[in-house]
């Protein structure tokens, strides 16, 4: 190296030093000295145990930390200042070149904890506490995945690597039992960075009686026997060797109440946690079976499952959402009260897998179109508030075969709103009138739109070879090519069938 390059870099080291004489330092007290005096050891020579859970645990891992930490009456949470705590982990926050972790106050998010219930939770903070007679420092991180940390986290400093162990152990332990969720309705709710990062919404749980859902006779105890029975028996049926997790399968034409009937499960289901999966949620059944298994006794609602689910004979391979349902509904456990409750327009469009295999879908029922005597059980239910005459109630049934309950409930609607347009009390006039118009041929397009369209049910005119088997529609070899049959839950659920099924 020349004199000349020698001098150039002697006076490039005393620049950069003198800058950095002269550079801002942060202002506000360092982390890493605080955590040093805490710990009793450099913190950057404690290893960092980091713990990942799913964002939509925050809540719960709060409420376990309080749990955790409150043994120690002296710990407290300290924060920190600056964009930079959002790029870091806790190792770098307090390295020996680090001065970005500056101490600041905790930061908190304000979560739902029920329908319209909120409550406010620590979104990152950094807890200071002692277990037995170690000094522990625990950071507690929400996901962030605009910074690229797609799950909540816990980042564990302990001079004892055991200790941390111990203790990250008890958080999951805890985890698995303490949830905000357990026994609610709840959907979830995809993310706008990942449909793996979902958040959770909450629902109130609906009051419908067995007198507001209108099935053929028999139909309602049959589905609520399968969903909610099995459990009830959960001891007997264990000992015996069977399994718990089951299978229902809700089909038939659109309106007709199959998403009725998963409401009134619901309703009825009260010590139940009812995950909610539909539309563009459905890709994250896995997600919502860990939770189910965690969250028992627990109903999976997949609704129009047929759009995740169809036969792979009409597209051009296989569907990996598809394959997620089967291994979710596979992969429970035996002893896992836990129900998968599905519902489909398009039957013939299901994967045959899905419903022939036994423990996937164990009772496979019919939604059909209500006939005369459901039609006016329907006016009856809707037109509680105008009491109808019977003459009324006939002729309107009688007028509008081929129709749905979600045709009668619309009907009912109009008739109300066209008496309020013209300012008088609706009375069985206006009903009579609105269902002629409704039914008459030139409101053919608007009838099919409200689930009256009056094309026959493909399923609803049972043929020869074809009946009603111990659990739901079972077509018979040589029937119609739906591929598939109704499994006998009896078979799999240790429950023989009752005399009245026959």
């Amino acid at each position: 190296m020349d004199e000349e390059l020698r001098g150039f870099m002697k006076s490039f080291a005393q620049l950069a030093k003198l800058a950095d004489q002269f550079q801002e330092h942060p202002k506000g007290q360092l982390l890493a000295p605080v955590l040093a005096e805490h710990l009793g050891v450099e913190p950057s020579e404690v290893p960092l145990v980091v713990e990942n859970f799913g964002s939509h645990r925050l809540a719960d891992a709060n409420i376990v930390m309080d749990q955790l930490t409150g043994v120690d009456p002296h710990s407290r949470v300290i924060g920190l200042a600056g964009r930079e705590r959002h790029h870091f982990d806790l190792g770098d926050l307090v390295g020996v070149q680090s001065g970005f972790g500056v101490l600041g106050e905790p930061s908190y998010t304000t979560l739902a904890v029920g329908p319209g219930k909120q409550q406010r939770f620590l979104s990152f903070g950094i807890h200071l506490f002692t277990t037995g007679q170690t000094p522990m420092a625990v950071l507690l991180r929400q996901a962030n995945p605009e910074y690229g940390k797609s799950e909540a986290s816990l980042e564990v400093l302990c001079a004892d690597e055991s200790l941390a162990d111990s203790f990250l152990a008890a958080f999951r332990e805890k985890l698995n039992t303490t949830s905000i969720y357990r026994g609610q309705v709840i959907s979830f709710k995809p993310s706008e960075y990942s449909e793996s990062n979902a958040g959770i919404s909450f629902h109130q749980r609906d009051e419908i009686g067995g007198d507001q859902l209108i099935l053929p006779a028999g139909l309602r105890e049959r589905i609520e026997e399968q969903v909610l029975g099995i459990g009830t028996h959960r001891e007997v049926l264990i000992a015996h060797g069977s399994h718990l997790k089951r299978g229902v399968l809700l089909y038939g034409p659109p309106g007709t109440g199959k998403t009725h009937t998963v409401r009134y499960l619901a309703s009825a289901a009260k010590e139940h946690t009812v995950i909610l999966l539909n539309g563009n949620t459905l890709s994250l059944v896995s997600q919502a079976a860990s939770m189910a298994r965690a969250l028992q006794p627990s109903i999976v609602v997949l609704e129009d499952c047929d759009l995740i689910a169809e036969d792979r004979s009409f597209s051009h391979g296989p569907q990996p959402l598809l394959f997620e349902v089967l291994d979710s509904m596979d992969g429970l456990d035996p002893d896992a009260d836990v129900s998968f409750v599905l519902t489909t327009n398009r039957v013939e469009s299901l994967e045959r897998a899905l419903v022939q295999r036994p423990g996937r879908i164990d009772l496979a029922v019919h939604i059909p179109r209500p006939d005369f005597e459901g039609r006016k059980a329907l006016l009856r239910l809707y037109g509680s508030e105008l009491n109808l005459s019977k003459e009324t109630l006939d002729t309107v049934a009688q007028l509008t075969e081929g129709t749905t309950a979600s045709f009668t409930r619309e009907l009912i609607r109009r008739a109300i709103l066209a008496a309020a347009v013209a300012g008088v009390a609706v009375t069985d006039r206006y009903v009579r009138v609105v269902a002629a118009e409704l039914m008459d041929d030139s409101a053919t397009l608007t009838r099919s739109f409200l689930g009256g369209t009056g094309d026959p049910d493909p399923l609803e005119d049972q043929q020869d070879g074809e009946s009603y088997g111990t659990f739901g529609w079972a077509p018979q070899t040589g029937s119609r090519s739906f591929g598939f049959i109704a499994e006998d839950a009896s078979s799999s659920a240790g429950i023989p069938p009752s005399p009245d099924d026959d």
